[in-house]
């Protein structure tokens, strides 16, 4: 993506939420890597949103570099941040069920999406990530930003081979 297209992007998504006008989401043209359903305002199948990885590559992207207990060094995250996504599709509610590929759930409280700068990853130190890498996509909080976030607690919302998101009331 050049970087016009990213401004371009960041700007679309930036004057939709400011001007409160109606956002249309694009149609996944490549397989599907993330959908998002329940109290969400904008659609593009149906009653959900997906999201193929060339719409995530849209969205503004965000670098972090952070320890994890999942890895034996520091490593550089990059994707949108969950707040991004979340605001694409216009979502409203309280928490998040966060779903993996091997139906493992965990629930995410919405103000952690604004509170921490929580990134879908969806390079690890610059490459894409395969599924046996936990990937494609991993929801990741920036653990070295605050020591508070190094706990069993935000260890758990990180959520690797990511699926689906349900935004609930």
């Amino acid at each position: 993506m050049t970087i016009r297209q990213s401004i371009l992007a960041a700007a679309l998504t930036l004057s939709a939420l400011l001007c409160g006008t109606s956002f249309a989401l694009d149609t996944p043209t490549g397989r599907t890597v993330l959908t998002l359903s329940g109290a969400i305002g904008v659609k593009n199948a149906g009653e959900v949103a997906r999201f193929d990885m060339n719409m995530l590559e849209a969205l503004p992207q965000h670098s972090f570099t952070t320890r994890t207990p999942w890895f034996d060094r520091p490593v550089q995250f990059t994707g949108p941040l969950l707040a991004d996504v979340l605001a694409a599709v216009k979502a409203q509610g309280g928490s998040i069920r966060a779903s993996a590929i091997n139906d493992y759930t965990i629930t995410i409280p919405m103000a952690d999406a604004s509170a921490h700068q929580v990134i879908v990853a969806r390079l690890l130190d610059g490459k894409p990530m395969a599924v046996r890498d936990k990937g494609p996509l991993f929801v990741i909080y920036p653990f070295d930003s605050d020591a508070a976030l190094r706990t069993s607690v935000y260890y758990e919302r990180s959520i690797w081979q990511l699926k689906s998101l349900d935004v609930r009331p």
